[in-house]
């Protein structure tokens, strides 16, 4: 029938279906296969991270009644960096930055420029104060000098033509006396001849008096008087040269700029300091191979710390860097409010890690153990020269120590320490001077690729 027909058409072939069915399912395993593959190697990477590098380490052991660092030292305490000298440079001139020639960190020399100002004004200054010393010490020489032969010459013949007017004046008041005994003249005219007689005569006492003083010359008062003048113009011509120079900013010492406070163009000024206006110092240096660590003792502890007392001093940045230091100043007050005592720690030999303002730890060793290990390191038949070192008090071996530097194992992870070594024993062992204590788990045959910092497992060698 034509329904049936159709009907079997429509139905499907159980071959075809299975066919189907496995082509479907072949995806789904093959991704939960890699599933399975990526959580095992996941699984074994991180079991090998957690459990890091199998490391053999001993236990660092310290020499029958041997003394270590930690058994010298008596105080512990913390400060900070400080450059012994911090110089905040200013200008002694009201000016316009014109050069800056530094930058922060860079090193300088003493008497190093390394700030200039506009000078225009000073320059024209100078030139001013110079042309009126000079007018001055001109006038003076003037002065020494004394009159010239010609002006004598002329105050001579001053003196000749007063006395010949004085004579012709007397003759002819002669003769109007002639004439008035026979009334030829008047009485009036005779007096007026006398007058002029005697003003001819003042005239010649003036005409004299100039000639005397001419050829006496100048008072010594006048003289004194302009050398004061000069000397008076050479003191401002020297001040308007000083301040000439200031416009040139230079070094006062050695060192490293801290920090660099203006810039060409900016204002700077030797008074009132705004905090957008003028700029009150233009650089500020320190010399950073001679510094401190400021410290505040508590005055409970005061009695444990001595002028020129041995030191060890630590960072927080470089806590396996130690540095040697000595006490350098003990306040001469204490502090009432915070019942301490300042005290600074000279570092004997500061690097370039030492930075001002960074925290210290600062351990003050004992004097009366570092004279018994002296002591016992002079007593005769010991070859060890008198060190402030503990002698021989701890020995490892020579296959725990790489570039200088020991292994030590905190917490599950390596951590790298230098160190400093001394001789070696006829055992092979190397004696430590500096950088164990003791009671450290050190790594023994350090493996390749071991790091500062990386994880570590111990297998702990008897």
């Amino acid at each position: 029938m034509p329904a049936e027909s159709d009907l079997q058409k429509l139905r499907i072939d159980k071959a075809d279906r299975a066919q189907r069915g496995s082509s479907s399912a072949l995806p789904w395993i093959v991704t939960i296969v890699v599933i399975v593959i990526s959580l095992v190697v996941g699984l074994w990477f991180w079991k090998g991270q957690s459990s890091g590098l199998i490391v053999e380490t001993i236990r660092v052991r310290v020499a029958e009644g041997a003394m270590t660092e930690r058994d010298m030292v008596s105080l512990n305490a913390t400060g900070y960096v400080t450059a012994a000298a911090k110089i905040e440079l200013a200008s002694k001139v009201i000016g316009r930055v014109a050069w800056v020639g530094v930058e922060m960190a860079d090193k300088i020399e003493k008497g190093q420029e390394l700030v200039r100002l506009e000078d225009d004004e000073f320059r024209a200054r100078v030139a001013q104060e110079r042309g009126q010393l000079e007018a001055a010490r001109a006038r003076l020489a003037e002065l020494v000098a004394g009159s010239r032969p010609q002006e004598i010459a002329q105050a001579q013949a001053a003196v000749d033509r007063a006395r010949a007017e004085l004579a012709n004046s007397e003759r002819n008041l002669e003769r109007l006396k002639v004439m008035q005994s026979d009334a030829a003249v008047t009485t009036q005219e005779v007096d007026d001849a006398s007058t002029q007689v005697l003003s001819r005569q003042a005239e010649v006492q003036t005409r004299v008096s100039a000639l005397e003083l001419a050829k006496l010359g100048p008072r010594s008062e006048q003289i004194d008087a302009q050398r004061a003048v000069v000397r008076q113009l050479e003191g401002s011509l020297a001040l308007a040269e000083i301040d000439l120079g200031n416009t040139v900013i230079r070094s006062t010492i050695k060192g490293t700029v801290l920090e660099r406070n203006v810039e060409v163009g900016e204002f700077v000024t030797t008074g009132f300091v705004g905090d957008r206006g003028a700029k009150g110092y233009v650089v500020s240096i320190a010399d950073l191979n001679d510094l401190r660590v400021e410290l505040d003792i508590s005055q409970n502890d005061f009695a444990k710390v001595q002028p020129g007392q041995p030191c060890r001093i630590v960072t927080d940045a470089y806590p396996d860097r130690p540095y040697d230091g000595v006490v350098d100043l003990i306040a001469p007050e204490a502090n009432r409010q915070k019942a301490t005592v300042l005290v600074k720690v000279r570092v004997l030999n500061p690097d370039a890690l030492l930075k001002p303002d960074m925290n210290a730890s600062v351990s003050f060793l004992s004097t009366k153990a570092l004279a018994s290990t002296r002591a016992a390191a002079s007593q005769p038949g010991t070859s060890e020269s008198v060190s402030s070192q503990p002698a021989a008090a701890i020995l490892i071996p020579s296959s725990a120590i790489q570039d200088g530097a020991v292994y030590v194992v905190e917490q599950g992870v390596a951590r790298r320490r230098p160190v400093t070594v001394g001789a070696t024993s006829v055992t092979g062992d190397v004696e430590i001077n500096r950088g164990l204590i003791g009671g450290e788990d050190l790594i023994v045959n350090i493996p390749a690729g071991l790091t500062d910092g990386a994880k570590v497992q111990i297998n702990t060698k008897p």
